[in-house]
């Protein structure tokens, strides 16, 4: 896509339209000067600008990424795969754009994390009631996620919805049972307010799908485009974890978070474990 606008009369083309009543079709639809106006800085570092707005594209990446997986899961429900995996791979490319995010903050020094650090008070990327939206669809759950959004009603009532509501990988699994796979009924019938576990079971029924990959084309081919996002948030958690060190180290992280320990934790656990484990029973 080109970014240069030359003159249309120099080129010869149709002049565009220029006057509008009120304000561009254009601006009615993307609300630009709504999105380029929420950067409200709160000290007079220069960096503080890109830090905030990497962020707030961040939550767009988010927003955009639950609405894939929230249709994916649906088209799951519906037995509908070829949908479903339409939407796990724009997913995809969302991720790798969402991770690409990090380039900007990926070099900050400590000096200059801390030159508006202050700024943030108790602010935390912990408290982003859309990523634990994304967090949730991955089976991460926990009811204790909710209670920073107490004070948010529309964002808490959201949120309590996808706790109760079957993940990503539950509905996966669901449509694994109804094709006659050997799910156990302990993980159908799970608790969906808490963390998903492993299954040995469920690694065997995706061992035995992936045996034999031209009886099961279509569920390899799910399989796999669940790996791929599996693969891509495993390393936004670890660019997540490289940035925090270089800017921090290992100090105490904003809003009270353990920070790089906490970080590290989280980076060694993988989406959609079984997926990963039964491999190496193929």
């Amino acid at each position: 896509m080109s970014t240069n606008h030359p003159d249309p009369e120099a080129t010869g083309a149709a002049n565009p339209h220029l006057d509008f009543a009120g304000t561009t079709p254009y601006e009615d639809y993307v609300q630009a000067d709504v999105l380029t106006h929420l950067q409200h800085l709160r000290s007079d570092d220069p960096g503080e600008m890109v830090f905030l707005v990497t962020t707030q594209v961040m939550e767009l990446w988010f927003t955009v990424i639950v609405h894939e997986w929230e249709t994916a899961a649906h088209a799951l429900r519906e037995d509908r795969i070829p949908a479903a995996r339409d939407a796990l791979k724009r997913s995809v490319r969302e991720l790798e754009a969402l991770n690409a995010s990090w380039t900007p903050l990926a070099g900050l020094t400590p000096a200059q994390f801390n030159s508006y650090r202050g700024a943030l008070g108790e602010g935390s990327g912990f408290q982003s009631a859309m990523y634990r939206r994304m967090e949730f669809l991955l089976g991460d759950k926990s009811a204790s996620m909710l209670v920073p959004h107490r004070g948010a009603p529309r964002v808490h009532a959201e949120l309590e919805k996808a706790l109760h509501e079957p993940g990503l990988y539950d509905e996966a699994l669901a449509l694994l049972a109804r094709r006659g796979y050997a799910v156990p009924q302990s993980v159908l019938g799970r608790d969906l307010t808490r963390k998903y576990e492993p299954s040995p079971e469920v690694e065997a029924v995706w061992a035995r799908i992936y045996a034999d990959p031209d009886q099961n084309a279509e569920l390899v081919r799910l399989g796999e485009t669940l790996t791929d996002v599996g693969e891509l948030v495993w390393r936004w958690r670890n660019d997540h974890l490289v940035a925090t060190r270089r800017a921090m180290g290992s100090k105490t992280g904003t809003g009270g978070s353990a920070g790089v320990a906490w970080l590290e934790k989280r980076a060694t656990k993988s989406v959609f474990p079984e997926l990963w484990t039964a491999r190496s029973h193929v």
